[in-house]
């Protein structure tokens, strides 16, 4: 009925009065339930002190774009290090330091490998600006790890450099091949790259004096920018702080113990171990190696089979010490203070990506065992430092004579620093009234670095173990001090003991070029003098095991030096098994065996020339050196090259080729120190 009237009479309103009136309530009740009920719950206190932030405010800087930094902060200068063993590193923060002095503002010190290179075009946006480069050479003319992947950047990318200005300090060894090649590769190819050269590069040598090298030329860096930019010299007394000490009040499970980047690492390991994450290996064996005299070579397996650690004989094994705890309770005594205390050093510089320059908080004397190098001659600018802490008047002059450019100051560092082998610990002790605090003292020391030795095992036979091969360092020095090695010092404090825990020792793997060849029939020639056998040792295991498992190993030659047979002849037995099972050939020289003159590995290889010519002319052999760079490596290649001259019968420059080409193709390989 409903329905067709609906569908046939007159149209009705769809709702009524009382519809509306129910629809207007559950409507506003709806809304009140949405806004005004929720609204009138309670709701946390704004944060203290907030503000909402106006929208043209820059965003803080990225932490890898170094431009980024230096627009935000209005600094200018902009200082990269290469650095190895953290030289390159401390001089560059000396600049950054200095460059206040002379009215400009640095970028604190950067690492190459945590900004964006390839911003370096961009520093011409900057007005007045200059990159300077401190750069190591490491190895066989390599980069250092921390500025490898920069310059292979560098060298195969074409960025347009036009408008950077720069400057480069090379940090290298004159008893290596390649001297200074990095140095030298950065300031040409910046130059080829369209950038302007503000001063001629430095040069360090590192056999000579490092520190009169980077004075002399860090004297002519600064009038040279000064003059490039048109800014008048108009030198400011500033602090050379880099830091601030902070005393932190945190549990003892909040402090850095030795650790080197990760609180609480060497509790809770977790892989991959590297530099910066190192593994605690066990000492699994220790044993002395020599026989007899005065001296000592330790013998020292670590394992690492629950560490996913792998090596290559001729790989090196780097090892974290700890400094020796007399040393260190020492700069406690000189300078009164409680070595337990917990500390922080912040960096005043807010731009800086190292806010301390080593893991805070810590206790004194964590920082004094574990992160920073006592032992070594501290550098001219600690010596000024030193003299504004230093009360008597001819104590402080010595200081600042020392810690002059001058003559007689250089002449007098060499001598009282250099020559006599002082430490700053040693300065402290022969200058009582020189009391600076000890803060001070942790910013001025440069940073302990890991040692790293030949690992004297093969993987092929010890998969679980590394082997080292280390001597035990002491002497006296001109003072009359006993002077020790700090990472040999602490390796022979760890015999395992039967009534003890296995010691542990922080080690990672540094990969290396030093390999045996890929054929096994491939001849080889190992010459290596002393621990220089170590690595030789790891080749040999290797071989002899092919050998055993019955495949073709071709000639495995050993030149072998030491003082005497019956003291220090580096694993004999294991060496005479190798010549009684067919594989070795041994050639011994035993400098002090004979009254009359004195035998070496390189009187050795001058009576086999004939041999050696045909195992690198015709069978295509491998020669292997390592040990002493500044004699032993450099006299063997003078005879190499004399062998291929008179046995080839090549002329100086057609055999001197011949010797760059074997190194060029990795036949001629060098493990060597200095």
């Amino acid at each position: 009925m409903d329905e067709v009237a609906a569908g046939t009479g007159a149209s009705a309103p769809m709702f009524g009065v009382l519809d509306i009136v129910l629809l207007a309530g559950m409507a506003g009740f709806g809304i009140y339930w949405v806004y005004f009920r929720s609204s009138s719950k309670l709701q946390p206190p704004p944060t203290k002190g907030y503000t909402m932030q106006p929208t043209l405010v820059a965003p803080k800087a990225n932490d890898s774009s170094f431009i980024a930094k230096m627009k935000s902060s209005g600094k200018n200068i902009v200082v990269f290090y290469g650095s190895q063993t953290g030289t390159a590193e401390e001089f560059a923060l000396r600049l950054v330091k200095e460059a206040a002095r002379y009215g400009m503002k640095a970028l604190y010190p950067a690492d190459p490998e945590e900004c964006e290179m390839e911003e370096l075009s961009k520093l011409s946006e900057i007005n007045n600006s200059l990159v300077i480069f401190c750069m190591a050479t490491y190895g066989e003319g390599d980069p250092t790890d921390n500025a490898s992947a920069f310059y292979e950047w560098l060298k195969s990318e074409e960025p347009d450099l036009t408008g950077v200005n720069y400057a480069v300090f090379g940090l290298g060894n004159k008893t290596y091949e390649h001297f200074n090649s990095m140095g030298k590769f950065f300031d040409k190819r910046l130059e080829e790259l369209g950038a302007t050269r503000v001063v001629e590069a430095g040069v360090g040598d590192d056999d000579g004096n490092m520190e009169e090298d980077f004075l002399t030329w860090k004297d002519t860096l600064w009038p040279a920018v000064l003059d490039f930019f048109g800014l008048e010299m108009n030198l400011q007394e500033i602090s050379m702080r880099q830091y601030r000490l902070e005393i932190p009040d945190v549990p003892s499970e909040k402090l850095f113990t030795g650790e080197i980047a990760r609180l609480r690492a060497y509790q809770t390991q977790r892989p991959p171990f590297d530099a910066k994450n190192p593994f605690l290996a066990q000492v699994t064996a220790w044993r002395e190696l020599h026989k007899g005299g005065d001296r000592s070579c330790m013998h020292i397996e670590l394992d690492i089979s629950n560490s996913k650690l792998r090596y290559d004989a001729g790989d090196h094994v780097a090892v974290y010490p700890v400094n020796d705890p007399a040393l260190v309770n020492r700069f406690g005594e000189l300078l009164s203070v409680d070595l337990d205390t917990p500390i922080s050093l912040v960096n005043i510089d807010d731009q800086s990506t190292k806010k301390h320059p080593f893991p805070c908080p810590c206790t004194y004397r964590t920082a004094l065992s574990h992160y920073l190098d006592i032992t070594s001659n501290p550098r001219t600018h600690v010596l000024k430092e030193l003299a504004e802490h230093t009360t008597n008047f001819e104590e402080k002059q010595k200081l600042l004579m020392m810690a002059s450019s001058s003559v007689e100051g250089k002449e007098l560092y060499q001598q009282w620093v250099l020559q006599d082998n002082r430490s700053l610990l040693h300065i402290l002790e022969d200058l009582p009234s020189c009391k600076p605090s000890l803060d001070l003292v942790c910013e001025l020391l440069t940073r302990l670095q890991s040692r790293y030795y030949s690992i004297s095992s093969s993987s092929k036979l010890h998969p679980e173990t590394v082997h080292i091969t280390a001597v035990l360092l002491k002497y006296t020095t001109p003072t009359g001090r006993i002077n020790k090695g700090v990472a040999t010092t602490w390796l022979a404090s760890k015999k395992p003991q039967l009534d003890q825990p296995p010691h542990q020792i922080p080690i990672f793997i540094r990969k290396s070029q030093f390999r045996l060849p890929a054929r096994h029939q491939t001849p080889i020639i190992m010459i290596g003098p002393g621990t220089g056998v170590a690595p030789f040792r790891g080749f040999i295991q290797e071989r002899l095991k092919m050998k055993r498992e019955g495949k073709p190993v071709g000639d495995t030659v050993l030149f072998f030096g030491c003082r005497k047979k019956t003291e220090d002849f580096l694993y004999e037995e294991e060496f005479y098994e190798g010549i009684q099972e067919g594989l070795l050939t041994l050639h011994t020289a035993f400098s002090r065996d004979q009254p009359d003159k004195k035998v070496y590995v390189t009187h050795l290889l001058k009576e086999q020339g004939d041999y050696i010519w045909r195992i690198i002319s015709e069978e295509s052999g491998h020669i292997y050196v390592c040990g002493d760079a500044r004699n032993m490596a450099r006299d063997v290649h003078d005879i190499i090259v004399d062998i291929c001259s008179k046995y080839g019968k090549l002329s100086s420059s057609e055999a001197h080729a011949f010797v760059k080409k074997l190194e060029t193709q990795r036949r001629y390989s060098a493990d060597v120190w200095s």
